[in-house]
């Protein structure tokens, strides 16, 4: 018995430690969030003399409606809510395109005998190399040229060239099955019809997955809306927030409870999203059987 009892008691002290090990983690990481909870909850002026605390205020309620219903530039358009709704359609249109774009490349790359179609891939990964920062100037003289200052266009358009989405679903559709490609085409389907009714359903987890990963990076978005974005009106969350706390004008306090309560918001979205599509994000970045 005593033998049979032991891998028990090793199993479950290793079961307890495991799940500590990723308490204290979860732990850890919802300091900073409840930090910026606290801090949301107290008068600007006693976040400037004090600091983070463990002190709750009762301010939490009075900076929620200034949040999301007030506006803290001239125009009066800068407002919780018209930014957060920027927010979504940048990220939305973000993922969207990229996805789009994505697709139709690699699967020409794939299913289309071109010539170059292997120097094609790499020089679309070879992209990678060129984050947004080192190509910001051309960029912004091509989306001033081009008058899309200030719309929804300039800010989505120039950055849904994507060689990650292309790289994850190349590989993705180089997986289907060859003898699946031939009952389609002996089925009489053309190359849209084989890539809208077979290719796109098939890869409907990768496609969650491209979407959260898309999603999360276009919402967090700060550099590129800071360039193009000149109205108040289309500013987004992350770009209001800077604004929010970093005003001095003469007796006006920069509103830091105002700041953290639109940054606890921000965060809302991205960590929804992930939530509950986890489980697709999960197939769709390891499931190797099409």
């Amino acid at each position: 018995m005593k033998f049979s009892q032991e891998p028990l008691k090793r199993i479950r002290i290793s079961t307890v430690m495991d799940h500590l090990v990723l308490i204290l983690g979860a732990l850890f990481m919802l300091v900073p969030m409840l930090m910026v909870l606290q801090l949301a909850s107290v008068p600007d002026v006693e976040i400037i003399q004090r600091g983070p605390s463990l002190h709750i205020g009762d301010q939490l309620d009075d900076n929620f409606i200034k949040a999301m219903f007030e506006a803290s530039g001239f125009s009066g358009e800068n407002t919780g809510l018209s930014m957060l709704m920027n927010s979504f359609i940048l990220g939305i249109g973000f993922a969207i395109g990229k996805i789009v774009l994505g697709m139709m490349a690699a699967y020409a790359i794939v299913y289309f005998r071109l010539q170059f179609a292997t120097f094609a891939f790499w020089a679309i990964f070879t992209t990678l190399l060129l984050p947004l920062e080192v190509r910001i100037l051309p960029s912004y003289e091509i989306v001033q040229s081009l008058g899309m200052l200030n719309t929804y266009q300039g800010l989505i358009v120039p950055l849904i060239a994507s060689a990650t989405a292309t790289f994850f679903f190349r590989q993705f559709f180089m997986s289907v099955p060859e003898e699946l490609v031939e009952a389609a085409r002996i089925d009489g389907a053309g190359p849209m019809k084989f890539f809208v009714d077979i290719l796109v359903p098939l890869s409907r987890t990768m496609i969650a997955a491209m979407f959260i990963i898309m999603f999360v990076y276009g919402w967090n978005q700060y550099l590129w809306p800071t360039m193009i974005t000149t109205d108040e009106d289309m500013y987004t969350l992350v770009r209001g927030i800077k604004q929010i706390i970093q005003v001095f004008e003469g007796t006006n306090l920069p509103e830091y409870g105002r700041g953290n309560l639109l940054a606890m918001i921000a965060v809302i979205p991205p960590v929804l999203i992930v939530v509950f599509f986890q489980s697709w994000f999960v197939k769709g970045l390891t499931e190797s059987d099409k």
